[in-house]
């Protein structure tokens, strides 16, 4: 019977001989199956949908698929996608199957083959058999595993396949996840969208809708485009669905598109969340709803919330569900809900319009205060949470409305007097914060302060020595860096009663962070033998000694140059008395290397100033000879009209240019610090360019100097009263240049004490010794491991010349603590160059100039802490090569930071055996040539017979 008869039979057969028909038809089409023909093949494999319709007993499917699966293992692409549709068509048949173990094991066979098209449809394949394989580990890894392909075909499948978790539990918590990462393109990210859409809508158990939906809102993060889709349906689902938990992961996705994605958010977003809020009765849910409005009111949101753009006039702020809501939160039971409800309405108090201002502020001051009176005599760390909370929102209100700050101060100090310990230290902050903003209003707080450090401590409990710490510090800082007797009396005294030796280390730390060096350098000095370790000995005397050096530079007045002089030169002998000490007080563990390169850039930086205003005075001293006008007009250099004070400047600008790049370098390598310490460093460095460029403009070349770089200094924010002064001198100084250049040609008496001048007002602001001068909050360090690596660390690693050496790079990224606190690697950058130590003796080739040096880089991401990567290096040249390993790190923000390390091996590159023996053998001959005619003359005629050869 040919396929053609059994064609007919399957649709013509009798009912009396059912099971024999059956048969007969499996055996025509197994003889189909087993023909040499791929037609033949193709046309058995789809009939046996009408074999599996007309016949549905088991024991024929089972025999039928095993026949199926055995084509699906040994057959080409074309005949698994037949039998894969096969598959598909017989769905209802799947259960019938009885060995299903030995079929899955003939399908799954083909999930190791190198061809991803084939790979790809066993995934589909089992896919499609999910009902009967719900749980196989091995599928599900596969699956997870495809995934991660880098061929389309083969994702698209393994998303197909991630129907698994249709009929497994198991596999949702596994499989699901994974389609997060299915962004790579439009095409990929639109194929898990729609699956997930389907498998959420198909199954609404709470466990699936969870881990889906959470699913949905990473992919949707991830590209983007679907984020205003994704947030529609997570209101949806927190507007409609009854089940807490779905709600909670919807107010949880809601927050992380929040953070990723506030613009995305129209009003109609915002307002759904605002009514969710409104009617909910359950606190928990309320909360998460206020978490994700208090994130979106610091960003664009609010502001697209209270104007819409289009459409019709926006309602008054004050008649917003919004503002109701929060309203009515600032007053809640809850103290979260609260911290949330006056944090949103600080910062809309902050975005709205000015004609609605004045009735927000007054509500948003009043919920702020009362809830600050309610938390201060609360120590419960949920309290002292809150208290931070409305504290922060005060002072970004303030710092956005400060016709505000006189009240709100008052009303701090005078809840200072009746606050508990732990809501007084953070009050003091504020404080600091405050002042730091505006500092007018430092002089009108310091009396209450200074009343309330005279009573403020009776016991020497942690939370009392903090308090002293931190009332010092808002001294501090309202004093403005210049303490008065009374003042310095008070504090001593309190700290003679109660404080412990940290706590006076504290303060003393603080008075040098806010330039109080006078004040400090005693600390210091009363510390010194305190300290039962000899190093902290030397890093106290160094501290003393660097606060004496800045405590000689207070005392200088403009126009007197000569107790410049004088001021500059006490400053540097302190300096290098600590500077030796700094380096008594290092140790193998804590190398202060930051320490070490900021103190000798200090001494470099004044040496550098103390030389400018000795130049300067020259002009005096050794002024232009009466030709020095005809040399300038022979010579062609209009400089030469200023005789030697010209190649004096040049040096010293040129010098200023490179104490410049030297703290460009210390800023690079200084990935640890927090934003505070860079901005100070980077202000000594624009102090250096500002030197350099007042030379360049006053006398070098005042024509082509330009002023428009230096125009926005005045427009930048400042964080700290030391960046405020330093931006006042710095515009001041461009001022007074500006103005001088235009007026007087150079070089002249106004010119050397313009020069002098700015000299003295850049060492009159009182330099500020950051946290991480003295406190590591962050540390991060890498470790490096080469291979081949050599058997001693002397002897070099012997390579051929006519062959690369594989260097492989292997290393450990170690953390503190607190490992991400200011920044996060993102990669780690390697550099790896050779260059030519010592030359051996071989044949001179001609080489390539790309081959005779190596110079490569490659950035590798840390997986765990941990990257490797590998160098293939070229030492075609015979002799001694010293390869150098270079590691620096790349920030989450793209930035490179010089951390190291820096690693070398020694790298001796030999001759090839198999050359150096056939250079010995040309060798050899040569001389056999060049012996033969001494040891055998040959006759006279054959120099006749040498001119025919």
């Amino acid at each position: 019977m040919s396929l053609s008869t059994a064609r007919s039979f399957l649709s013509e057969a009798g009912y009396g001989e059912q099971e024999l028909d059956a048969n007969s038809a499996l055996m025509e089409l197994d003889k189909g199956l087993r023909s040499g023909k791929l037609g033949e093949q193709c046309e058995a494999v789809v009939l046996f949908p009408k074999l599996f319709q007309k016949y549905p007993f088991p024991i024929l499917i089972n025999s039928a698929f095993l026949k199926l699966a055995d084509i699906f293992r040994l057959g080409n692409n074309f005949l698994r996608l037949c039998v894969l549709k096969v598959t598909q068509q017989s769905e209802k048949h799947l259960e019938k199957i009885l060995n299903v173990d030995e079929f899955v094991k003939r399908v799954f066979s083909v999930i190791h083959s190198n061809d991803p098209v084939a790979r790809a449809i066993t995934l589909r394949m089992l896919g499609s058999l999910a009902t009967i394989i719900p749980e196989r580990k091995n599928a599900h890894h596969s699956v997870h595993q495809s995934l991660d392909s880098h061929d389309n075909v083969e994702v698209e499948a393994a998303i197909f396949a991630s129907a698994f978790s249709m009929w497994s539990m198991l596999s949702a918590q596994t499989l699901i996840p994974m389609l997060q990462h299915m962004h790579h393109n439009a095409s990929l990210a639109s194929s898990s969208r729609e699956l997930l859409q389907q498998l959420v809508t198909s199954y609404p158990s709470t466990p699936m809708v969870i881990v889906t939906l959470h699913t949905f809102t990473q992919l949707a993060a991830s590209s983007l485009i679907d984020i205003p889709k994704q947030l529609q349906l997570l209101l949806q689902y927190l507007k409609e669905d009854p089940r807490k938990a779905v709600k909670r992961l919807a107010i949880q996705d809601l927050k992380l598109l929040a953070k990723k994605a506030p613009h995305l958010w129209n009003r109609e977003n915002t307002q759904t969340l605002c009514e969710c809020a409104l009617s909910s009765p359950y606190n928990s849910l309320k909360l998460g709803m206020l978490s994700v409005l208090s994130t979106l009111s610091g960003t664009i949101a609010i502001k697209q919330y209270f104007n819409p753009g289009t459409g019709g006039a926006s309602a008054p702020p004050r008649l917003t569900d919004l503002v109701k809501l929060v309203q009515e939160c600032c007053y809640h039971s809850n103290l979260a809900v609260a911290a949330h409800g006056v944090t949103v309405l600080a910062n809309i108090a902050i975005s709205c319009p000015e004609k609605d201002m004045m009735q927000l502020e007054q509500d948003t001051v009043m919920g702020l205060e009362s809830l600050l009176v309610l938390c201060s005599q609360d120590d419960s760390p949920r309290a002292q949470a809150t208290l931070k909370t409305a504290l922060t929102s005060l002072v970004q209100l303030l710092k956005s409305r400060p016709h505000l700050s006189q009240s709100a101060v008052e009303f701090l100090l005078c809840q200072l007097h009746l606050a508990r310990d732990p809501s007084r230290v953070l009050m003091c902050h504020a404080l600091a914060a405050i002042a730091t903003q505006l500092p007018v209003l430092g002089e009108g707080m310091l009396g209450d302060l200074v009343d309330l450090y005279r009573v403020a401590s009776h016991s020497s409990t942690d939370k009392q020595q903090e308090l002293l710490v931190s009332l010092a510090t808002v001294v501090f800082v309202a004093s403005q860096s210049s303490l008065s007797a009374e003042v310095k009396t008070v504090i001593k005294q309190q700290l003679e009663n109660v404080a412990n030796g940290w706590t006076v280390y504290c303060i003393a730390r603080q008075a040098s962070r806010m330039g109080c060096h006078e004040f400090s350098s005693e600390l210091y000095q009363s510390l010194r033998t305190r300290v039962a370790s000899e190093h902290f000995y030397f890093w106290l005397n160094s501290l003393k000694e660097f606060s004496q050096a800045e405590q000689c530079l207070n005392g200088l007045e403009d126009g007197d140059y000569s107790a410049a002089m004088t001021a500059i030169a006490e400053a540097l002998r302190s300096y290098q008395k600590g500077i030796a000490s700094l380096t008594a007080a290092s140790t193998p563990l804590s190398p202060l290397s930051y320490q070490c390169d900021f103190v000798k850039l200090r001494i470099d930086t004044l040496q550098g100033l103390s030389q400018l205003i000795c130049t300067c005075n020259s002009l005096k001293t050794s002024p232009p000879p009466a030709i020095a006008t005809t040399i300038a007009l022979t010579s062609g250099n209009e400089l030469q009209r200023c005789g030697r004070i010209a190649m004096q400047m040049r040096v010293s600008m040129d010098e200023f240019r490179s104490l410049a790049a030297r703290y460009a370098d210390l800023y690079q390598s200084s990935f640890d610090a927090d934003s505070a310490t860079l901005r100070n460093v980077e202000l000594q460095q624009q102090s250096c360019l500002l030197v350099s460029h007042v030379i360049e403009a006053l006398i070098l070349d005042p024509h082509s100097a330009s002023f428009q770089d230096y125009g926005t200094l005045g427009s930048v924010q400042t964080e700290s009263e030391y960046e405020r002064r330093m931006m006042s001198v710095f515009n001041h100084v461009l001022e007074e240049v500006e103005g001088l250049s235009r007026k007087h040609p150079p070089v002249s008496y106004l010119h050397t004490g313009c020069l002098c001048d700015a000299v003295i007002a850049l060492l009159k602001v009182p330099l500020s010794f950051q946290r991480y001068f003295f406190q590591k909050l962050q540390s991060t360090s890498i470790k490096l491991a080469l291979s081949p690596s050599p058997r001693t660390p002397t002897e070099p690693i012997p390579v051929q010349n006519n062959q690369q050496l594989t260097l492989k790079v292997e290393g450990v990224v170690q953390h503190g603590s607190t490992p991400g606190l200011f920044r996060k690697i993102q990669s780690v950058c390697l550099n790896v160059s050779s260059t030519l130590q010592s030359k051996t003796g071989g044949p001179e080739y001609k080489i390539p100039l790309d081959s005779n040096t190596n110079e490569i880089e490659q950035r590798v991401e840390p997986h765990n802490d941990y990257f490797s990567t590998q160098f293939l290096l070229n030492f075609s040249i015979l002799g001694s090569h010293m390869v150098n390993v270079e590691a620096s790190v790349v920030d989450e923000s793209g930035i490179e930071w010089k951390t190291g390390p820096k690693t070398t091996v020694s790298v001796k590159s030999l001759e090839d055996p198999y050359a150096q023996q056939l250079r010995h053998n040309q060798q050899q001959q040569q001389q056999a040539q060049q012996a033969r005619p001494e040891t055998a003359p040959a006759p006279q005629r054959s120099s006749v017979y040498a001119r025919f050869q």
